[in-house]
């Protein structure tokens, strides 16, 4: 466990972003993309749209990654604060040499297979950099780009509503509600990390930074200076109805499109097919997929709490649950 000691000057100095990192995000949904199940049932759809956008030039990209279920991270291309992505581009190419040779210490034992071109990046070759630099443009632009007025608006909203927990109940509320993984036992804030461990902050305070793109808390030890805040992500989307609000922004003009932007197309019909109670057979049929594989989503859609599934007779029935109706817009679909 990593467990940070706050000073008096720390307490009074602990902040909200304002938004996520554009850069920070795109970088953190490369690994989102490559693993399969990673984040949940929310991010399928997003993942299969991203994965057949990435052109063989582009999955260079992938060895930056940060592995999922990591709670430590190189973190050049994770700071915080930027408004746009030129802006943090810029910012992580002026990060001193110290860093990135603090940020290559970690990549060896996050990635000990990283190839030669990262060391070169991290050595300040020009030209890798010059490289990744207008490949992470052309990544971020259909990965992450066509959802960030929702993820702003999600953005805002939970930082609204951390200010009122914040006014309603203090610090203690506010801290101690980020995540079920972050324990707080005032002056001290735990939460997972690969050692036990033990951070004093120096009166920089805490940075917390809503992340969409990454299902657990990090903190970005290496990034704190004398005079900077502790930087802190902690997730944003809590559920799947946050997660359809953003995908919906480059959905099409109906609700259908925003329903395969969050589940993907195959579970995104067998939820609309759910809309009239089914055995796992009539769900095949109406869906026209086999029933093993009608079987698979409805298992992966009770795990999401879309579905329940009782027995009735020698067979099943899925149900939809109340949030599985919501996110249909109470539409009964016509079936074949």
């Amino acid at each position: 466990m990593l467990r940070i000691h706050f000073t008096h000057e720390d307490l009074i100095r602990v902040r909200i972003a304002r938004a996520p990192d554009p850069l920070a995000e795109s970088v953190l949904s490369l690994s989102l993309v490559q693993a399969r199940g990673a984040g949940g049932v929310a991010f399928e759809g997003w993942r299969s749209r991203t994965r057949g956008n990435i052109r063989p030039d582009l999955r260079m990209l992938f060895d930056l990654a940060t592995p999922v279920g990591a709670v430590e991270a190189a973190e050049a291309f994770l700071h915080a604060g930027s408004h746009t992505l030129p802006e943090s581009l810029d910012q992580t190419w002026s990060l001193p040499g110290r860093r990135w040779s603090a940020d290559l210490r970690v990549l060896s034992g996050t990635r000990p297979g990283a190839p030669r071109w990262v060391h070169e990046l991290h050595r300040g070759g020009h030209e890798w950099r010059e490289l990744v630099d207008g490949r992470l443009r052309e990544y971020h632009a259909f990965a992450v780009a066509p959802y960030w007025s929702q993820l702003l608006t999600a953005a805002h909203a939970d930082r609204a509503r951390r200010a009122v927990l914040a006014a309603d109940r203090g610090l203690d509320g506010l801290l101690g509600g980020l995540h079920p993984d972050i324990r707080w036992d005032s002056p001290v804030l735990t939460l997972p990390f690969p050692a036990d461990t033990d951070l004093w902050l120096r009166g920089g305070g805490v940075m917390l930074v809503p992340t969409f793109f990454w299902p657990d808390p990090m903190a970005l030890t290496d990034s704190r200076g004398l005079d900077h805040p502790l930087v802190l992500h902690y997730p944003l989307a809590p559920d799947l109805t946050t997660c359809r609000a953003v995908w919906s922004s480059a959905a099409g003009d109906g609700p259908d499109d925003a329903l395969v932007a969050l589940l993907g197309t195959t579970r995104a019909r067998t939820l609309r097919a759910a809309a009239d109670p089914a055995g796992t057979a009539e769900l095949a049929r109406r869906t026209g997929c086999s029933p093993a594989t009608a079987s698979h989503h409805a298992t992966v859609l009770r795990a999401a709490g879309l579905l329940t599934t009782e027995r009735a007779g020698p067979g099943v029935r899925h149900t939809l649950t109340p949030l599985g109706r919501a996110l249909l817009d109470d539409r009964t679909p016509d079936h074949p």
